[in-house]
């Protein structure tokens, strides 16, 4: 027998192709539409629905915790129809599917055991010519769900078409979850290490009287925050002009022992004498000048923290009694007998090089190791260059106060030249420019002319070299071999030993010059 495609037949396909493109098209603009999934089952079922002429659909989804599935959207199922769907996996037809992961077709509901009806919907139909078709909607190789339809029946040619159908339109679905998912679990992701490192910042110490947030300062704020909550003697080194005092203010000021005393003493201000006197205190008597008992700087800081600032140019008799101090927490007033106990954090602080100092027998070894329980390197201001804008702007903020005027901003040039300086007096040096240039302003706005010539670069300052290089360096050249020529009286010989060269080159270099060596000979 011969089948014959008539022009009518043609025609139903290619309106049924047409109408099925035109499907896919609709239900990809629904999913793009939201980012949301649950937003979008409802359009997409109301779509299914007006193109393919079902009676009922729904899509359902699989809980993997409660191992339940249940109706997330439907189309001709009333609320309570929809709250009656659910099902176990294995259960039913629904639950079969989402158990084997493959698709059924049922021709005749009315003829099939294993149709549930769950919701009750077909109850009051009639089931004889009623089809049912149940897809799995897949992740990979994991089914989250299902996607059913009632339709009256045509054929079943018919039917395996609508599950062809159907099958891309859930495959559509499950690239739509997916993709949620992966923004969703994403979203997630940034969400709890946004809050990881919250919580990091808020254990970091950050003291608000230092300003700084470059990295290299940061180190140095983790490192007080390590030592903050106990009684560990602290070295701070740096510099000069870095902010070890501030450094170690901040510290007492959020230790334990913030309430208490914080004493300062610049040992490298004060003779030896007064050093011992001022640090232990002295009794009436105990030398001239010394009327009455007096405490020292250690009594006064009981319970609370000494700074000694500069520690590295106190004495070796005064090494040896600070020594005590650290080991035993005790010590006696300059004159005295009566052996005083303390209490004291003790934090110091140098610029200078100890270790160097303890091979030229300048430091004693072992109250290096008791002052170096704890150190703390402040950078340089050089190596903190970040920080320099965030200085200058507080510092001029600072000043504006002080001296009654209005300082709106810092000229571009300024801080370019600010930048490019390399600040050997580090903040100190830093603050006392903004200082002086605070006071010469004018105008509002800090120049570059306002800087000190230090800070001058020579296209501020107009004074560029109009030389060239090869001119420079022969001009050098010229210099220095009349200095060496002069300085050894004429003395070819000697001049070219001075310089480092032999004799051949430096007559080379002289007649190259037109230097006359010999009129060097008389002076």
């Amino acid at each position: 027998m011969v089948a014959y495609i008539t022009k009518g037949d043609e025609m139903v396909e290619n309106s049924r192709e047409k109408n099925n493109v035109q499907l896919l098209f609709e239900i990809s603009q629904i999913l793009e539409g939201s980012v949301d999934i649950r937003d979008t089952l409802s359009p997409v079922l109301v779509a299914i629905a007006e193109h393919m002429n079902i009676e009922r659909g729904m899509l359902t989804l699989l809980n993997r915790d409660t191992g339940e599935i249940s109706i997330e959207s439907a189309y001709g199922f009333s609320e309570k129809e929809k709250k009656k769907g659910k099902y176990r996996v294995g259960e039913g037809i629904t639950g079969k599917v989402v158990k084997t992961g493959k698709a059924v077709i049922i021709p005749r509901i009315s003829e099939e055991p294993m149709f549930l009806d769950r919701t009750g919907a077909r109850k009051k139909l009639s089931k004889a010519e009623l089809s049912f078709v149940c897809v799995p909607i897949k992740l990979g190789v994991e089914v989250i769900g299902t996607l059913n339809a009632d339709r009256q029946f045509v054929s079943e040619e018919a039917l395996h078409e609508d599950v062809q159908l159907f099958q891309v339109v859930v495959a559509m679905i499950a690239q739509a979850v997916k993709l949620r998912q992966q923004i969703k679990e994403e979203h997630d992701r940034l969400k709890e290490e946004n809050l990881r490192l919250q919580e990091e910042l808020e254990s970091r110490f950050r003291p608000s009287t230092i300003i700084g947030n470059s990295a290299a300062m940061q180190d140095v704020y983790d490192l007080m925050g390590q030592v903050l909550k106990t009684n560990a003697s602290i070295l701070i080194l740096g510099e000069s002009g870095t902010g070890k005092e501030m450094i170690a203010s901040a510290i007492h000021y959020n230790s334990l022992r913030a309430k208490k005393s914080f004493i300062k003493v610049n040992c490298a201000a004060l003779p030896e004498n007064v050093l011992e006197s001022e640090l232990f205190g002295h009794e009436e008597g105990a030398f001239t000048g010394a009327s009455k008992r007096r405490k020292g700087r250690f009594e006064l800081a009981h319970g609370g923290t000494i700074f000694l600032d500069e520690i590295g140019d106190i004495s070796p008799a005064v090494q040896i009694k600070l020594l005590r101090v650290l080991q035993e927490r005790e010590f006696e007033r300059v004159g005295g007998s009566e052996t005083i106990k303390i209490d004291v954090r003790v934090i110091t602080a140098t610029n200078r090089d100890l270790e160097a100092f303890i091979d030229q027998g300048r430091f004693r070894e072992d109250l290096y190791y008791r002052l170096n329980v704890f150190p703390i390197h402040v950078p340089p201001l050089r190596e903190r260059k970040t920080d320099i804008l965030q200085l200058a702007n507080f510092f001029v903020e600072k000043y504006s106060d002080m001296n009654m005027k209005n300082i709106k901003r810092i000229s571009t040039p300024s801080i370019d030249m600010l930048m490019a300086y390399h600040w050997p007096g580090n903040v100190r040096e830093l603050e006392n420019c903004i200082e002086r240039a605070v006071i010469v302003s004018n105008d509002e706005v800090i120049h570059g002319h306002h800087l000190p010539p230090t800070l001058q670069t020579a296209e501020a300052s107009g004074t560029e070299n109009p030389q060239s290089l090869p001119e420079a360096l022969d001009r050098l050249e010229r210099e220095m071999l009349m200095d060496a020529i002069k300085s050894s009286r004429g003395n070819m010989a000697k001049a070219a030993e001075k310089l480092g060269i032999t004799q051949r080159l430096i007559g080379i270099r002289v007649k190259k010059h037109d230097i006359d060596y010999r009129r060097f000979r008389g002076n």
